[in-house]
């Protein structure tokens, strides 16, 4: 029986439900602070964000039965912030193992692979928010947003940051959007005609894509058989190089995430031979819905366009960024991001419930996935009265996923990349080479 009042989740949120438990799409945003964050302070925050935002104080309910997943939302605000001492904290980060990894970045990892939404195979009711403080050595501390992925994209993520810190720091009511139901699902609101496919072209369409993923390249696995996590290696850039890279995406007429996918192509490739790679590139679509949504319009929605590259040793950079580039901005003015979502979809529930059919039952749906826009922030006057000092945010992929996740922010005008990989089907150290590669890769090529 499904609960009174509550919404089904749909298409690509559905899609999320079904992929969340098995490991991937837990969004979380880390925060570093030095300011001790009083529990009652930051959970009264927390209650004002759930109360401008229903799907924050809406619960997942799962119906095995029936093979649904709605969003149910309280009337009321309800969210409870777990606190950890300096001792809970200090048993999370001994897991450092032999890296010199800073504590935001172990409590984030540790964060990913908290899964409250694991159990498909009974009834159950899961919130979509949890919050955690983290205490640390030297006065500091960690504050932990967690969120399913149906809930919160990476654009729900920033304006979450964003309005966090401003009810932190002002008394006032902000008027927000959103008060009243969970928002519609982003299949609702695609404008008229632009999702439509005719029937043998989503068959040939469905057929394509499982061919490509079959002969697409991957990174070596290390180990596929162990049960998996999701871990992360950080790349930043000083403000000379990243403004270098800049313009050159400017002179080329291409976005950031041409050049990122481009040097991840390169990193990666070690043959004489060609290879063929999987790009997933995500779009945010709010803007052109039918209505259009405003960036505080929780939920997810993003779509993806998938691109096979063909890549030989030699390639150049700043070419390659742009045959990239150029190939997800065709796909997208043909409306692909709309036209392909429903095939996506489908060929990625198809792939968790048959892990074999992907390589070495890896679940790996493409070499990587970045983000079409970057997101750019500044240091500001919210962010020094709450202390904070550094803050990372990502999404879960040991699940069904990309071998390699990049979470770009340009922040005061240096860019700093989340990369987010699947251990141990792929290794710290062959995941930090990568990204040490990639780095060398941009900062030696362009300008």
């Amino acid at each position: 029986m499904e609960p009174k009042g509550g919404r089904i989740a749909s298409g690509t949120e559905y899609s999320w439900c079904r992929a969340v438990p098995g490991g991937t799409g837990i969004a979380v945003l880390a925060i570093l602070t030095s300011k001790v964050p009083e529990t009652s302070g930051l959970q009264d925050a927390l209650n004002k964000l759930q109360s401008y935002h229903p799907i924050l104080r809406s619960r997942l309910h799962t119906n095995p039965s029936k093979n649904t997943f709605s969003f149910v939302t309280s009337p009321t605000t309800f969210i409870q912030v777990k606190s950890f001492n300096l001792s809970s904290t200090s048993k999370i980060l001994e897991s450092s193992e032999r890296f010199s990894i800073a504590p935001l970045q172990l409590i984030l990892e540790h964060e990913l692979n908290e899964n409250a939404w694991c159990n498909l195979k009974c009834t159950s009711t899961t919130d979509m928010l949890y919050a955690s403080s983290y205490a640390l050595p030297d006065a500091k501390w960690v504050v932990a947003l967690r969120l399913h992925v149906a809930a919160c994209d990476r654009t729900t993520a920033v304006s979450l940051l964003k309005e966090l810190l401003l009810v932190l720091v002002s008394d006032d009511d902000q008027e927000q959007e959103g008060r009243g139901e969970v928002n519609l699902a982003i299949e609702a609101l695609i404008p008229k005609g632009k999702a439509k496919k005719a029937l043998w072209a989503r068959g040939r369409d469905m057929l394509t894509y499982s061919v490509n993923s079959l002969k697409s390249t991957n990174l070596k696995f290390i180990d596929a058989k162990s049960p998996r996590s999701s871990q992360v290696v950080r790349l930043q850039l000083n403000k000379d190089d990243t403004e270098r890279i800049l313009l050159t995406c400017k002179s080329r007429g291409i976005k950031l995430c041409g050049m990122l996918a481009a040097a991840g192509l390169i990193a990666a490739h070690n043959s004489d031979n060609q290879r063929k790679y999987a790009v997933a590139t995500l779009t945010d679509c709010r803007s052109i819905l039918e209505p259009p949504l405003s960036n505080h319009r929780f939920g997810f929605y993003h779509s993806a366009i998938m691109n096979t590259h063909l890549i030989k040793r030699g390639e150049k950079l700043g070419d390659l960024a742009k045959k990239i580039y150029t190939a997800f901005a065709n796909s997208k003015h043909c409306n692909r991001h709309f036209s392909d979502m429903a095939d996506l979809n489908f060929l990625m529930c198809k792939a968790i419930e048959n892990p074999s059919l992907t390589p070495a039952s890896s679940l790996r749906s493409s070499f990587m996935s970045v983000f079409e826009d970057s997101v750019f922030d500044s240091s500001n006057e919210m962010q020094q009265q709450v202390g904070l000092e550094d803050y990372m945010g990502c999404a879960s992929v040991h699940g069904i996923g990309p071998s390699i996740a990049l979470f770009d922010t340009i922040r005061d005008g240096r860019l700093d990349c989340v990369c987010v990989y699947p251990s141990p089907l792929h290794s710290r150290e062959q995941m930090q080479e990568l990204v040490e590669k990639m780095k060398s890769v941009l900062v030696q090529n362009v300008g």
